[in-house]
């Protein structure tokens, strides 16, 4: 074997191992070399060696308008990156990444258009990157919308108030009312505050070590730590515990943080009667329940309550200073926890948030 042909098989080699899709093509944008990675990316087995590049990718831009690979690529005379097309598949939509260059001989620099020898693409399926850049984007843009009028308000009562000192002014009760709404507008962005560094922190994974947790040790210390508030707001806060209940291993920041918003939220939407912390064991599984006697939940708004930033617009709601993170925070937490929030509401009759995990082994 020559070594010609001994450095062409392991070219061949290299790049059929590559995780990114490559094709080479002619210069009439017929394929001649591909990669199994190019397979892949095609969900295909069948050969695609000598097809039009444009017939093995049906493409369309950003507004939904066919466009032509060859075509593209064609206008290239340097390495060329494109993010911008999409590969139509029934419902589902590939964002595709295509970084593509003229071949040249080693001769080209003095002659480059009698060197042309065609075209190498590299593509890659971004859909997930930018999904995620996205969402990303609308996040922060969100929050900049959300942060904006507590951060407004605030200011705005608190400058009234200077005003009214420099001035002297005798009026104590609106000199209160002003002090009283920046308060509350600075409790509402500490809420907001607390609410992202939590979705932060099990996003990046932060504290997400499972450790052996008491479960009747933990939900004590919860009903301990809320019941002035219950108490304070004239309702009854109740803890209903089975026996042998055990331990469970999890994340003690993200189960401690999913029951705290559970119970922080019956506490906000219930003006009368009660919020029940109940656990009990079933088997081998503990049922963790959060219930109240509150305003309940539409069946309209059920399934819109765990998306970020929602919030009814049922007025009573709209009474309270919730930010609209809470429930997606503990969506993030029990998917991090390998586990799935149920919700059983009745307009004017309350709701019960609830959630199972294993038990440890020892238990």
């Amino acid at each position: 074997m020559s070594p010609v042909t001994t450095e062409h098989e392991e070219i061949l080699t290299i790049v059929n191992n590559l995780a990114d899709a490559v094709y080479s093509v002619d210069e009439s944008g017929v394929i001649r070399l591909y990669n199994a990675a190019g397979l892949n990316l095609l969900d295909t087995n069948a050969g695609i060696n000598g097809k039009k590049l444009s017939e093995v990718f049906a493409l369309e831009d950003e507004n939904g308008q066919p466009v032509d690979l060859f075509s593209e690529v064609k206008k290239a005379e340097m390495v060329t990156v494109n993010d911008s097309l999409r590969m139509r598949s029934g419902d589902d939509i590939m964002r595709l990444e295509f970084t593509y260059a003229p071949i040249r001989s080693g001769f080209s620099a003095a002659h480059p258009s009698s060197n042309q020898k065609g075209f190498v693409i590299i593509a890659r399926d971004v859909t997930r990157i930018k999904s995620l850049e996205e969402e990303r984007d609308e996040f922060i843009s969100v929050v900049s919308h959300e942060l904006r009028t507590p951060v407004t308000v605030a200011e705005g009562t608190i400058s009234n108030a200077q005003v009214m000192l420099e001035r002297n002014s005798s009026d104590i009760a609106a000199l209160e009312q002003n002090l009283e709404e920046a308060h509350k507008q600075v409790v509402y962005l500490a809420k907001m505050v607390n609410d992202l560094s939590t979705l932060s922190r099990a996003e990046r994974g932060v504290a997400s070590e499972p450790e052996l947790i008491d479960v009747t040790a933990l939900a004590h210390d919860l009903y301990n730590d809320y019941l002035p508030e219950a108490e304070k707001a004239g309702l009854h806060l109740n803890l209903k515990l089975g026996t042998r209940l055990g331990s469970v291993l999890v994340s003690r920041l993200y189960l401690h943080e999913l029951l705290q918003n559970f119970i922080t939220n019956s506490l906000k939407y219930t003006k009368e009667g009660s919020v029940t912390l109940s656990i009990h064991r079933h088997n081998n599984q503990l049922l963790f329940e959060v219930i109240d006697t509150g305003i309940g939940i539409s069946k309209s708004d059920q399934a819109k309550v765990f998306n970020k930033f929602y919030r009814s617009e049922d007025y009573r709601t709209r009474e309270t200073s919730g930010t609209g993170l809470g429930l997606y925070v503990t969506r993030k937490l029990a998917k991090k926890m390998g586990t799935v929030i149920e919700l059983k509401s009745r307009l004017n009759h309350g709701s019960t948030f609830s959630f199972t995990l294993p038990c440890a082994v020892d238990s």
